[in-house]
């Protein structure tokens, strides 16, 4: 399994009698494409920060890619994610003063590649998601939109993840770009063998998905995320 999930418990420090999250048992296999979806507020932000190790449950075992993540220190964990977690923000996340190149090189810094080698991947890979040459040296902020997800998305890809981890990244997008968007992402997924966990309230995307799973469904309650 991917990810395996066991009893697990999340309440936040200041609410602990207010759990957000109470999951007895969650399990993703390799390389299947999950849509979990659940209204705005409900926890699905919660849920994808234990999955990547930005927050430890209060309680219980999450397992990711054969690792416990909740027996990692947060140093641990931190590099755990930026080896073998990519992650696609709402808002992107791109550094604005930073170039495209730049942005999709960020996080090599936690791994085991040569310099050279990375800028050869990096605009390998910006190249075969139609970031052009022109583009490649512009600040993020001077990107069109589409050309932001894109860049985006390599960010996500560099370190050749095994898991991908989605959150709500088509909520910004009007339609056509949220069309090029999934088509993009579901190709690059199936064509890298990669797990992917895709986060949304927007019930039109699980047209792209096999298995659609409501956050109602994992958890025995919700709170806030």
């Amino acid at each position: 399994m991917t990810i395996s999930l066991s009893n697990v418990c999340f309440a936040y420090p200041d609410a602990p009698d207010k759990p957000v999250l109470n999951i007895p048992s969650w399990n993703v296999a390799s390389q299947e494409q999950v849509f979990v979806h659940g209204p705005s507020g409900g926890g699905k932000s919660t849920l994808l920060n234990l999955l990547s190790g930005i927050l430890a449950p209060t309680s219980g075992e999450v397992s990711i890619l054969g690792k416990r993540l909740d027996k990692m220190s947060q140093r641990q964990c931190d590099r755990f994610r930026a080896k073998r977690i990519g992650y696609v923000f709402q808002q992107f996340n791109l550094i604005p003063y930073l170039n495209a190149v730049e942005n999709v090189q960020l996080p090599t810094h936690f791994c085991q590649h040569g310099k050279a080698s990375a800028r050869q991947e990096i605009e390998g890979l910006l190249a075969k998601l139609n970031v052009s040459p022109d583009n490649w040296h512009k600040q993020a902020n001077k990107l069109s939109i589409g050309q932001q997800q894109r860049v985006a998305i390599a960010r996500a890809l560099i370190n050749k993840p095994e898991l991908l981890i989605a959150d709500e990244p088509t909520s910004s997008l009007d339609q056509d770009n949220r069309n090029n968007f999934m088509s993009l992402l579901m190709s690059l997924v199936a064509e890298n063998n990669i797990t992917l966990v895709f986060v949304s309230h927007d019930m039109s995307l699980s047209q792209y998905f096999k298995r659609i799973d409501a956050l109602s469904d994992i958890s025995c309650l919700n709170g806030d995320s």
